[in-house]
């Protein structure tokens, strides 16, 4: 599951991308911070940050999310018009 789901539109600047957030347990007991960025209709890129605790996962994955929302990223759906928003 998804712990955010960022998008960025500008029309006028032929900008259209997302960024994803996702913590998640590996299979040696770690914690991952997963990200996926990418123009919106693509599969992106992704990076996968390994922490040793849940703690110190929920504080790198949070950070990332303050300086997304700061550079103009904004929750899937809230940038688009009402009648196209899922």
């Amino acid at each position: 599951m998804a712990l955010s789901h960022l998008h960025c539109i500008d029309p006028e600047a032929n900008m259209a991308r997302f960024y994803c957030i996702d913590v998640a347990a590996t299979l040696f007991g770690d914690i991952s911070v997963l990200r996926t960025w990418g123009r919106i209709g693509t599969h992106g890129r992704t990076s996968i940050e390994t922490c040793a605790t849940v703690e110190d996962a929920k504080k790198v994955a949070l950070q990332t999310l303050r300086q997304k929302m700061r550079r103009g990223y904004l929750p899937a759906g809230q940038m688009l018009p009402p009648d196209l928003a899922v």
